[in-house]
């Protein structure tokens, strides 16, 4: 009878200790989730107004006279809403946030997740090229927590290991 009572105590804890999506339900319920990154990024202003969720890793972090403008290469977003670790990239999209943010905790390499207003396009020159890219007017921010690479090895478990020199080659 204890372990049945322990069972179902245990059960019945298991979904509040689940993972949940980036965004807030109240923001992602109200997001365009119909809209592409190509969709957006061709033709911004069509989509003016509009609300979607982005993701992707961060390229640079600006300071503004009011908030903080982030540049962040788009990627895909898996079913909990953080950027899946692929090469593949739809472009690069800018996100003007209203307040300022710490530009080394919001530095390039980390990956984030938006939930934005789409504002238009500002154009930013590459090289001899001009470029246009989609701005978020930021609603609501997630940015994710690194993740240590996996060991190739578990050098942990070497008794020769010594964390004080280079690696070794085998």
């Amino acid at each position: 009878m204890k372990k049945l009572l322990l069972l179902i105590s245990i059960s019945a804890l298991l979904p509040a200790l689940g993972c949940t999506y980036a965004i807030s339900r109240d923001v992602a319920r109200n997001a365009d989730a119909s809209l592409t990154f190509e969709a957006i990024s061709r033709e911004p202003e069509t989509y003016q107004g509009k609300l979607v969720i982005l993701g992707g890793m961060i390229v640079r972090t600006t300071a503004l006279n009011q908030g903080t403008l982030i540049e962040v290469s788009q990627k895909p977003l898996d079913y909990w809403g953080k950027p899946r670790r692929t090469t593949a990239t739809g472009g690069t999209f800018l996100i003007v946030y209203p307040a300022a943010l710490a530009p080394l905790r919001y530095a390039p390499g980390r990956e984030i997740t938006v939930a934005g207003q789409i504002e238009g396009t500002r154009s930013k020159t590459l090289g001899d090229a001009e470029y246009g890219y989609p701005i978020l007017l930021s609603k609501e921010l997630k940015l994710w927590p690194l993740e240590r690479p996996p060991l190739s090895r578990p050098d942990y478990l070497d008794p020769l290991y010594d964390p004080y020199t280079s690696p070794r080659q085998y």
